[in-house]
């Protein structure tokens, strides 16, 4: 059996879509021939919030567990100075001195193996002391793993191969300063370079990478749905009390969540219909709370947040609800509508040509991102499969809501009829990720 060393920051037991993708290879790699090894930090759902991200580890030790999965390394993880700050007394104080401490070690880490995530590097390089493994497999972001796999490959002549979920110097680049893309520019060529393979989510993510790196493969490895979900979910029912609609995860600045609460209210308003909206898991939960009660007191029984929670606890309750709410997200399919698509219910992706939202779009979306190849991918799926609607504007979205509501009294649910989802469960693109390890091992041997 191929053995493989994963250096994963993101992973369960943390909360988060980027956390997904190594922990199912970890999960179904060996049947597929491939023994996994993961190498990543201690984490505690301790806050239910972004604070879980800097929160110290619960041992000074590296803690090694062993399954019939494979072998997961947990790296002890103590925050940096910057980190603690905010821990301790908050985002309003300390900001300038914090944000000069934080910029300094996410310089400063590239190239001596100094900072909180240097202890996935320590823990790997232990590891690979006394261990022989066939390849490193690096998946990013935070993109310093990919540094580590570079280094460890050198020090121990062990290929490694580059998984992109998100571009690397091309992320946000336009909130950055000319030295700061030049720079990270040059740096993602002069490592990603030796990788003896790069892998990528998207076609847009592999446009970027290609625009460093001109002459590099880039193979197309989706993420997915977890087909476990279809056990957990197939036989729960909608309620039938009240209809709703959720929404899971990161709210960004082009989101139009303040729009959408202004058409909901408005909705609630004429029409005094019973409805529910639920956040779940999102980095917005106080803002919405506050925003609601001061701007929007129609809605105050209406829209609720909860914190995070695994993903196959939340998928229960995702199932009591008849729809999800979908943000366009343009270049990006992301993971989200995945898990939404196998969990068949309707989905409602906001929005495809609305003003308010294009004007957000334009504010606040990468600059490099707006007009990129195809920049309605989430659309396309959706239509593929039939797994919901794409809405086009806020009136859209009005007749929207009230068609719901009248199937909704009518017969306690709302019904989608989506068809061939099973090409984008994980278990296949596992399987597809596997293929190439063994390739690249073979061709090293």
């Amino acid at each position: 059996m191929i053995k493989v060393l994963i250096l994963a920051y993101d992973f369960p037991p943390y909360v988060s879509v980027g956390g997904l993708r190594p922990f199912h290879w970890f999960k179904e790699f060996k049947q597929f021939g491939i023994e996994p090894i993961v190498v990543t930090r201690q984490w505690e759902n301790r806050y239910g919030n972004g604070l879980d991200y800097i929160a110290p580890g619960y041992d000074v030790r590296e803690l090694i567990e062993t399954s019939e999965h494979g072998t997961i390394i947990r790296a002890p993880y103590r925050p940096n100075w910057s980190n603690r700050l905010l821990l301790k007394y908050g985002e309003t104080r300390h900001r300038l001195l914090r944000k000069t401490i934080s910029g300094f070690y996410e310089f400063v880490q590239f190239y001596v193996n100094l900072g909180p995530k240097s202890s996935v590097y320590h823990a790997a390089k232990n590891y690979l002391s006394t261990n022989k493994v066939d390849l490193i497999l690096a998946t990013g972001d935070p993109f310093v793993l990919f540094t580590y796999a570079k280094k460890l490959s050198k020090e121990f002549n062990v290929p490694w191969i580059a998984d992109y979920r998100d571009p690397w110097s091309h992320h946000k680049e336009n909130t950055r300063s000319f030295f700061m893309k030049r720079w990270l520019r040059s740096l993602e060529g002069r490592t990603v370079i030796s990788a003896v393979a790069v892998t990528t989510v998207s076609e847009f993510v592999a446009q970027k990478i290609k625009e460093i790196l001109p002459s590099t493969e880039v193979i197309l490895i989706p993420n997915g749905y977890d087909a476990q979900i279809f056990n957990v979910v197939q036989n729960l029912d909608q309620d039938k009390d009240r209809l709703k609609i959720a929404f899971v995860g990161t709210i960004y600045a082009w989101h139009p969540l303040d729009y959408f609460f202004a058409l909901l209210n408005d909705f609630c308003i004429q029409h005094n219909k019973a409805i529910e909206v639920s956040f779940f898991g999102t980095n917005k939960n106080e803002w919405i709370t506050q925003r609601v009660k001061t701007a929007y007191p129609a809605l105050n029984d209406v829209v609720k947040t909860y914190p995070k929670i695994p993903n196959l606890e939340l998928m229960p309750h995702l199932a009591r609800h008849h729809a999800m709410l979908l943000f366009n997200y343009y270049s990006y399919l992301g993971t989200k509508i995945f898990d939404y698509l196998a969990i068949r219910r309707k989905i409602l992706l906001c929005f495809t040509n609305d003003p308010i939202a294009e004007d957000l779009r334009t504010q606040f979306f990468s600059a490099n991102e707006n007009h990129a190849g195809n920049t309605h991918l989430q659309a396309d799926l959706l239509k593929e499969t039939q797994g919901g609607i794409s809405i086009e504007n806020g009136s859209e979205l009005l007749k929207e809501l009230a068609k719901l509501h009248d199937e909704f009294s009518r017969n306690r649910s709302i019904t989608v009829h989506s068809v061939g989802i099973e090409q984008y469960s994980r278990t296949k693109q596992t399987m597809r990720i596997a293929d190439l390890l063994k390739e690249k091992v073979k061709a090293n041997e």
